[in-house]
């Protein structure tokens, strides 16, 4: 496990704020039980910090060429045939997993092949399980398509708290499945948009793995 690099820079802040106000707390606060009470407030919001850009190190099936892997951990919050109406502009099935503040926030590829499309969508702050959430928060799109010509889109949605969505890839990219395309900051979502045809393997309410849980499985 390391820290993203992205984290540095919050971490850094977030030691110096954290260091002035303990020392504040201890000029100023003379109730001893208040004084501790809030030390320990601090240091937990620190290590939480601290532990939001966690990288685990993990490895990805490599004997299932058709799986679609989760690009996050989380929960498992959708399972639905819906009109995908940004890039397919057809039915597709969508799979939708939920990022509290406390999971690892990484994203990374689902399966191997080219991304064809990413676009940024600014938009709202909704919580991120809302069902409006998909189509009008704060959002990134990136489709990958395979050596066989299928493709999965993969949506990252900012949620409540989260203010910046992070995203390495770029058209024409090449895509390594389990291989990190971004990352969230401070809760939210992740949607898979597969064929109708693609057989689902997990259910709602199951929690999963980035770069590990496989989501489903592609014909081709």
């Amino acid at each position: 496990m390391y820290i993203h690099k992205e984290g540095y820079k919050i971490i850094a802040v977030s030691a110096v704020i954290t260091f002035g106000l303990t020392a504040l707390i201890a000029s100023f606060i003379g109730n001893e039980v208040i004084r501790y009470f809030l030390f320990i407030v601090l240091t937990g919001i620190f290590i939480w910090t601290i532990s939001f850009f966690r990288v685990p190190r993990r490895k990805s099936p490599t004997d299932q060429q058709n799986a679609v892997i989760s690009s996050a951990d989380g929960k498992v919050v959708t399972i639905e045939e819906v009109e995908e109406t940004e890039y397919f502009k057809d039915k597709r099935i969508q799979i939708s997993v939920f990022m509290s503040p406390f999971n690892v926030h990484v994203n990374w590829f689902p399966i191997a092949g080219m991304v064809s499309y990413t676009k940024y969508h600014p938009g709202k702050f909704l919580v991120a399980y809302h069902p409006k959430s998909s189509t009008e928060n704060e959002r990134n799109t990136i489709v990958v398509k395979s050596d066989k010509g299928t493709e999965v889109l993969v949506r990252q949605i900012a949620g409540m708290m989260a203010r910046r969505i992070i995203s390495y890839a770029k058209k024409g990219d090449k895509a390594t499945r389990g291989e990190e395309f971004g990352i969230i900051r401070f809760g939210s979502r992740v949607d898979f948009f597969v064929p109708l045809d693609a057989e689902i393997v997990v259910s709602l309410g199951d929690k999963v793995s980035g770069k590990k849980t496989v989501l489903a499985r592609l014909k081709n």
